[in-house]
């Protein structure tokens, strides 16, 4: 118990960037494609030998799985498994060993980032039940995860990102009882997405730069997470109907570099403590809902590259937090004048390519006279969206039409005025 209190202690005084483990039996690393971010106790090339007892047999597991998997590996460059070798598990690289609560050596997490590793993962693994975590971004490894991973009971957080891994999503992640983090990002994985992971208990789902398509599952409105990011697949389709009612402990959204349709759902304002909400590069059409207003800790805003239209309001400009707005390459037609006052509050604010008159950098005019959506969009909202040019020659109409009217109306209001008197003098006489 002691060790794991000195676990979080180190984890509060080392800075999250360093590396450790070769030879100080301390683990801590978070890269800029994984993730990660927890502490080992035991461990590195210098580690203490497994002690004899109650423990050896599950030691004596480890290093089986660990020399099948060894195996599975045709290529390491930089000499990472020269040092698996030998029944001291605890003192091979990348391999953290760690105390349980019942005073038991256990190997509790494996982390080979950027060791640009080349082969397989092998069922064994599921040997190493006591395990915690696995970090393998930035390696070469492909195939499939083994069914066996079910069996981890203790894993938490599963890093495969930046390999070479293909095929449908693998399933078998989401039959790991205790998984919070899965990271499946620049891989080559493809189909569609299952309904049951956004009913998983993950607070982060990592799935970005893959082939994954098809709409977004129903069952998105039931993650739990606090980081969701999709982006840069093939998903299509609109926002599910569901959107918004996530948990409210939601801080990220990224949905960038899609084939995402529609509009931005109400639903975004019940995201009380979200951060980030990045949807560009989609082909999202329609105005920006007012419910926008009640993301109050958005930092970062970017709906870049889509088909949006309206004028840009004072809801969305005086969002408190934010430090940077991005609506280029769109077809808004104006901001307020809040939106104005950006620049003075210092924060970040990106309106090219649209169809703002007086402003620089705006689309051309045969570009803004079709807006995308325009026709499914309600005759009060395109009254809305007249440009100036257009107000301007329907009021000259009507003060034409208004000097041609003018004459004949007053001639005609002469005539009854005429009528009215001659009638009540004829009444005068008749009595």
């Amino acid at each position: 118990m002691k060790g794991w209190l000195l676990s979080f202690l180190l984890l509060l005084i080392i800075p999250t960037e360093a590396v450790f483990g070769v030879g100080g039996g301390v683990g801590v690393n978070v890269g800029p494609v994984g993730g990660g971010g927890s502490v080992w106790i035991g461990g590195g090339i210098n580690g203490q030998n497994p002690p004899s007892g109650s423990s050896s047999s599950d030691l004596s597991r480890a290093y089986t799985a660990l020399q099948a998997w060894k195996s599975a590996i045709s290529d390491d460059p930089t000499k990472v498994l020269a040092t698996w070798a030998g029944p001291d598990v605890c003192s091979y690289k990348g391999v953290f060993c760690a105390d349980s609560e019942d005073g038991q050596t256990i190997v509790a997490g494996i982390d080979l980032n950027y060791a640009n590793l080349k082969g397989t993962l092998v069922k064994e693994l599921s040997f190493l039940t006591e395990m915690s975590l696995i970090h393998l971004n930035s390696n070469r490894f492909s195939g499939s995860i083994p069914d066996t991973f079910r069996d981890l009971n203790s894993l938490q957080e599963l890093d495969l990102s930046n390999n070479q891994f293909s095929g449908p999503f693998p399933t078998i992640t989401l039959y790991i009882p205790n998984l919070i983090y899965l990271d499946l990002r620049f891989n080559n994985f493809t189909g569609s997405i299952p309904d049951e992971l956004f009913n998983k208990n993950l607070d982060a789902i990592f799935l970005n730069n893959n082939q994954f398509e098809g709409e977004l599952p129903q069952s998105l409105g039931n993650a739990q997470a606090s980081v969701i990011n999709l982006a840069n697949n093939k998903f299509s389709g609109n926002f599910p109907s569901n959107f918004g009612f996530m948990g409210t402990k939601l801080k990220e959204i990224l949905f960038l570099n899609n084939q995402l349709t529609g509009c931005i759902p109400e639903g975004v304002g019940l995201f009380s403590e979200i951060q980030v909400f990045d949807v560009s590069f989609n082909s999202l059409m329609g105005h920006l809902p007012d419910t926008i207003s009640c993301l109050q800790e958005i930092e970062v805003l970017n709906l870049a590259h889509n088909k949006l239209s309206g004028v840009l309001p004072d809801l969305v400009c005086s969002l408190k937090s934010l430090v940077n707005l991005t609506v280029a390459y769109n077809f808004f037609s104006g901001f307020s004048q809040e939106c104005a006052k950006l620049y003075y509050r210092n924060v970040g604010f990106d309106f090219s390519l649209n169809c703002i008159p007086g402003r620089n950098m705006q689309r051309p005019q045969p570009q803004c006279s079709l807006i995308p959506g325009a026709s499914t969009q309600p005759r009060f909202a395109l009254r809305k969206r007249k440009r100036p040019e257009a107000r301007f020659r329907e009021k000259r109409f009507l003060e034409a039409q208004w000097k041609l009217a003018f004459p004949i109306w007053k001639r005609m209001t002469s005539m009854e005025r005429e009528e009215t008197e001659t009638g009540g003098e004829r009444e005068r006489e008749r009595s």
